[in-house]
């Protein structure tokens, strides 16, 4: 299973997911519900055995409420829209904007699929979902929410797509240093899966994606280019930069040269003293060295001097 969850939990590389695979989750969470559902009434009918049929009546709607609403909404709620059948099926239940879902999100949909899906026998909600161009039914209309497939064919490498050609060094004096890794991975696995997302959200996607990374570099995003095709731009610039890098370091890094023979600056005076012995080869210690000749100054008095005081 492959997913990317952005720094504000938004999940990236979907797709809105079609009426047999939904078909098939919500039958696996109704007969799970529904097990559950027995085994609890048959439960509460023997511990409430002695009690009169109008309170017996009262907790077996309780039960049904509390197991078919209440069930769903708690699942979806806490495993942020992963309920038994959708995790068997690869789906996942995701905001408009492709977050994950509150409780009043879980709230809406449980209260809906009360009666277009338990209510008419998932009538209702087949014809919704049929029509609606994201396979949403009532309960995701009124939630905001959508169905989408969270599993992606494994063994894809995809590759981040080109900028436009206009757009290639525009962004060379952009301050890259500030944007966080985990952006970079947003962006790179945004551009190789936005084709994959609903037009909507990959809209959606783009200008958060665009107005984080502004927000990182200092610099707002140009209102003549589009979102995708600046963080196609940007990501293009860092990634020559960092070839550039790479080259530069591998150029510095070659293996080191033998010094050769030449002449060597003393220094003490900036002279040249000779030629330069070899690495690893010792230099003639039998020739003796000439002294290097003395500095000769001017006394006090005008005299020339060579550094050496008589005795008195």
């Amino acid at each position: 299973m492959n997913e990317l969850v952005t720094g504000d939990a938004v999940v990236l590389g979907l797709q809105p997911a079609r009426l047999p695979s939904r078909a098939l989750a919500v039958t696996i969470d109704l007969a799970v519900l529904l097990t559950v559902f027995v085994l609890l009434s048959i439960g509460l009918a023997v511990a409430t055995v002695t009690l009169d049929e109008a309170a017996t009546a009262a907790i077996a709607v309780a039960t049904f409420l509390l197991v078919l609403v209440g069930g769903p909404v708690a699942v979806e709620t806490l495993s942020h829209g992963r309920s038994l059948g959708k995790l068997a099926c690869g789906l996942r239940v995701v905001r408009d904007d492709g977050g994950p879902i509150r409780f009043r999100h879980a709230l809406v949909r449980g209260a809906m699929g009360l009666v277009e899906i338990l209510g008419t026998f998932g009538v209702v909600g087949c014809i919704a979902s049929l029509v609606s161009a994201r396979g949403r039914r009532l309960g995701d209309v009124f939630a905001g929410t959508l169905v989408v497939r969270e599993r992606v064919p494994a063994g894809r490498t995809l590759a981040v797509p080109p900028p436009p050609p206009w757009l290639i060094g525009r962004f060379a004096q952009l301050d890259l240093s500030g944007v966080p890794d985990g952006l970079w991975l947003a962006v790179r696995q945004y551009l190789t899966r936005m084709n994959q997302l609903d037009a909507t959200v990959r809209a959606s996607m783009a200008g958060r994606l665009s107005a984080d990374l502004a927000a990182c570099t200092g610099v707002q995003v140009p209102q003549d280019v589009p979102a995708a095709a600046y963080l196609a731009a940007v990501v293009n610039e860092r990634q020559a930069r960092d070839a550039r890098r790479v080259a530069a370091g591998a150029g510095r890094g070659g293996p080191l040269r033998t010094p050769v023979a030449g002449p060597v600056p003393n220094p003490s005076n900036g002279v040249s003293s000779g030629a330069r012995p070899t690495e690893g080869r010792p230099s003639d210690a039998g020739t003796p060295t000439a002294a290097p000749p003395e500095e000769k100054g001017t006394g006090s008095e005008g005299q020339a001097t060579t550094g050496f005081a008589p005795p008195a």
